[in-house]
């Protein structure tokens, strides 16, 4: 059991938490902190989450969620005008530590000024420097009191570069083993799905970007599998995204998914379309067989392919095959190869025979249990305090 020390009231954090996921394993943390240390004061920028802890947020995931080169450039005066007032705000509260997670170009520009104020940089949820951008290595040195990670490779690979990482496990598989599920025949009897048909789920991510590239091809492929089998789709809607611009693209193409949680859709379907992300982690811990899409702008296609360093994207072919292994246990399909005629040519060879679908489930819990079921809520929380 993790020991932390003994809490100090009137203590100030700051936390930059620019996504929808970072908001999320960030909660988990702030939370244990507060129940140990209820005087903190948190602040910065977050989600949902993280403002029902009672963080003062000065910016929220929704304003931040900018995806790819091209749009960060496009971007380029609001993100300028954000970090000045982070900054600004860092001088006038004097946060006793920092909790930067994941984020990486904006969090480590304000890591180096937090650095300069003499205030400790805690890391959590590394920069994926191990697939790209691996210069980025000496600001994590420079300016990084505590790296905390979340995939045991990870500290190998810093410790190669004179960086001692903490493995604290991963907050995916903590935030799941809390859910519970109703038996997948009352889930069937509730939303009217007969047991001989088969399930696929849609998981299009979470940012307007990937609705607009994705999902089109996802639901042209839904409609190409509905012709060969008998077959109803789910739909994971990301509550961050307006419904208005689903529906669009489901009147467009004649389809018609079910609306339920994502967590739902991993449990229950038989297979899923899903966009390149945590969502691919986190379908991983359920076993449930994939195939990972991505696309972009040609423009960011461009640029990514020449920086990105390894031959699998999708996290959950990393964690099951190793780091540099150009073995996949999902399809992943990037971005010409992200249409509606391959993605369902994929889906009807993993749907229809069960000896592929039952080998991709068997690789992917032995996947899982390479994650570690310990508690990066308490762990993160515990090196917190030590600064606090």
């Amino acid at each position: 059991m993790m020991q932390f020390q003994q809490p100090i009231r009137g203590k100030t954090l700051f936390v930059l938490a620019g996504e929808v996921s970072g908001d999320l394993h960030a909660a988990g943390p702030v939370s244990t902190l507060l129940e140990e240390a209820p005087g903190t004061k948190v602040f910065g920028v977050g989600g949902r989450k993280l403002a029902e802890l009672g963080a003062e947020l000065l910016y929220t995931t929704d304003q931040m969620s900018i995806m790819g080169f091209v749009e960060v450039l496009k971007q380029a005066a609001f993100l300028r005008k954000v970090i000045g007032e982070l900054k600004a705000a860092i001088l006038r509260e004097k946060p006793d530590a920092a909790l930067l997670v994941d984020y990486p170009g904006m969090n480590l520009h304000l890591a180096a000024f937090l650095k300069k104020q003499g205030i400790p940089v805690i890391y959590y949820i590394s920069p994926q420097v191990w697939a790209w951008k691996e210069r980025r290595v000496e600001k994590i040195r420079a300016c990084v009191d505590r790296l905390l990670v979340i995939f045991d490779f990870e500290v190998d690979f810093y410790r190669r570069h004179g960086i001692e990482a903490e493995f604290v496990g991963n907050p995916v598989v903590e935030e799941l083993a809390e859910l519970k599920f109703a038996p997948k025949p009352e889930f069937l009897a509730r939303t009217g799905i007969d047991s001989d048909a088969r399930i696929v789920g849609l998981l299009p991510g979470s940012r307007k970007q990937e609705i607009e590239k994705i999902f089109p091809e996802m639901l042209g492929a839904a409609k190409r599998i509905r012709e060969q089998t008998k077959t109803v789709f789910l739909l994971g809607r990301s509550p961050h995204i307006d419904p208005a611009l689903y529906e669009r693209h489901i009147c467009e193409a004649g389809v018609e998914p079910l609306d339920c949680t994502s967590y739902e859709l991993m449990q229950y379907s038989d297979l899923e379309l899903v966009t390149s992300g945590t969502a691919t982690l986190e379908s991983l811990c359920f076993a449930v067989p994939m195939v990972v899409l991505y696309k972009t702008s040609p423009l960011n296609y461009f640029i990514g392919k020449r920086l990105v360093k390894l031959s699998n994207i999708a996290l959950a072919n990393i964690v099951a095959c190793g780091l540099l292994s150009e073995k996949q246990v999902v399809p992943e399909l990037i971005q010409h190869e992200a249409n509606a005629e391959t993605i369902s040519r994929k889906a009807l060879e993993i749907l229809c025979d069960d000896s592929v679908s039952s080998a991709m489930r068997r690789e992917l819990r032995e996947a899982r249990a390479r994650l570690s079921s310990d508690s990066p809520s308490r762990h993160v929380a515990a090196v917190l305090l030590e600064y606090l």
